[in-house]
């Protein structure tokens, strides 16, 4: 499949849209997509990084005009949205676009209809709903007291809508390191220190005297900055003076924030990855749009932040001693982060857009002997309604009958030609019930979600008159509980039973 991106980084704009965009590129790659990068904005530095990925980039070079849109953020696109539009659609002319993902302020509605005339779907990455979209789902990974509301009558009807930290856009090493940490506890001796990669206030240098000026012994204090940071000589030579370790533009950032006690930083996508490693979080706002994300998640228990108001030096000292004094808030703060963000958010996201990796196909007769091998091990047998082992003459039988009956479906899921699962469908009228067991064995944690979802896409072409599904599952097989809860299968009526003995 191929997928066209619309973003921009600039001093303006920063490196946290591209950064997103890039992580969600790479989960899609590694899953076969075809990537393509369209911006107006980018770096030097950032271009490199798309070309040593691989990924085609093609920039577009209208020069900016003094003519712009009515959105708060439309300076930051340089030109009206119709001539970006016009000259993205000149630039995405030459092929068939699966997907398009959109992740930048100045864009709406007008711009992604334009767009439409040559990609199949939309995605839109947003998180300050202050204008309209056109598109098939929208994306916003922050956490809001209202997220549930934000987009009401912002998007179209058929838009499907993933809201909050779940979806936070990470890269896989915050979803491995996740479930190896734990919620911190104790005092604080390792402080993480990062205000994003661009930082154009110096933010970073000011806290470091700020920390300087605290003088806590024994404090390893850890900085992180970008390569572009504008400050970053200083920076350096403040870090070298006071024994602090400064990485620049760092692909250890995980591996960094997981060693920390606490961290100190803005807020926006470094939000999401402290959470995710339960790294406890004194954030600052910093930029308006900030204001609202980091008070919400501060009353949810997820961070603590106050507002610089002028006074960041003193601020940031007054508040640091209250954190670092306060082991049970620390604690507390660490398990809900936690608890809100696992670093499954993008692979979440690509199954929404049909990359799971698992491909669907309808069983065969050569298939019979390993579905009777399967199907008879003792972990597919413990959930099924069936327990006993099935004999090889009644498995015949079964299967001959599933394969010809136009009431059933059988299906196999693959992963690169290795087999993961069977999803069974058997219709009544319009409603067909789904039956689906991992193959013995296959213990990738989200699979079974992976695979439910592609044998969907397929029953949907060859079954389009079916328009509902349903799944009976027994009391004691939690995975499959959370399984069609995951997948938006609603409770429509509950069974109890009871065992009566005889008397004695």
């Amino acid at each position: 499949m191929n997928i066209a991106i619309r973003v921009d980084a600039s001093q303006q704009i920063g490196t946290g849209h591209f950064m997103r965009c890039l992580t969600l590129a790479d989960a899609l790659s590694q899953r076969g997509a075809k990537i393509l990068f369209v911006s107006r904005y980018l770096p030097e530095y950032l271009q490199d990084m798309l070309r040593d990925k691989g990924y085609e980039l093609r920039m577009l070079e209208s020069p900016a005009n003094q003519e712009i849109d009515d959105l708060v953020h439309s300076h930051w696109l340089g030109t009206t949205q119709q001539n970006d539009a016009e000259e993205a659609l000149q630039l995405l002319s030459d092929r068939t676009w699966e997907w398009l993902l959109v992740d930048h302020y100045a864009l709406d509605a007008r711009w992604e209809s334009i767009l439409r005339q040559t990609v199949k779907n939309i995605l839109v990455i947003d998180d300050i709903a202050d204008r309209q979209h056109d598109c098939d789902i929208l994306l916003d990974q922050n956490f809001y007291a209202d997220m549930e509301s934000r987009y009401s009558g912002k998007v179209p009807e058929h838009c499907r809508v993933l809201l909050g930290p779940q979806y936070a856009l990470l890269r896989d090493e915050f979803r491995q390191l996740h479930t190896k940490s734990k919620p911190r506890s104790g005092p604080v001796k390792r402080i993480f220190l990062f205000f994003g990669g661009v930082d154009i206030d110096n933010y970073t240098g000011r806290a470091i005297d700020a920390l300087v000026d605290l003088d806590m012994k024994g404090l390893q204090v850890d900085v992180v900055i970008g390569a572009q940071h504008p400050y970053r000589a200083e920076i350096e030579v403040a870090c070298a003076e006071h024994r602090f370790t400064c990485y620049v533009q760092t692909n250890r950032m995980a591996e960094v924030m997981a060693a920390a006690d606490l961290a100190i930083g803005a807020g926006g996508s470094a939000t999401w990855e402290r959470c995710c490693l339960g790294l406890p979080t004194y954030a600052l706002c910093l930029a308006d749009n900030q204001a609202r994300q980091l008070a919400d998640s501060a009353a949810e228990g997820l961070l603590y932040a106050s507002d610089v108001n002028g006074e960041f030096h003193n601020s940031l000292k007054r508040h640091l001693c209250a954190l670092m004094e306060n082991s049970a808030l620390r604690r507390l703060i660490s398990h809900n982060a936690m608890h809100a963000v696992d670093g499954r958010g993008v692979l979440r996201v690509i199954r929404r857009l049909g990359f799971s990796g698992i491909e669907a196909r309808i069983a065969t007769q050569e298939d019979s002997r390993l579905l009777f091998r399967w199907r008879n091990h003792v972990t597919v047998r413990e959930v099924s309604r069936n327990t006993e082992l099935i004999s090889w003459d009644d498995h015949q039988q079964w299967f001959a009958d599933v394969l010809s009956s136009p009431l059933k479906l059988l299906l196999i899921g693959y992963l690169q030609e290795v087999p993961v699962g069977v999803v069974r469908f058997d219709i009544k009228d319009d409603t067909a019930e789904v039956s689906i067991y991992l193959v013995p064995g296959t213990n990738d944690a989200g699979r079974g979600r992976d695979l439910l979802e592609s044998a969907e896409r397929c029953f949907r072409t060859h079954k389009p008159e079916i328009r509902k599904l349903f799944a009976c599952v027994l009391g004691r097989n939690e995975r499959s509980h959370y399984l069609f809860k995951g997948a938006d299968y609603q409770i429509e009526s509950t069974v109890y039973s009871k065992r009566l003995c005889a008397d004695d």
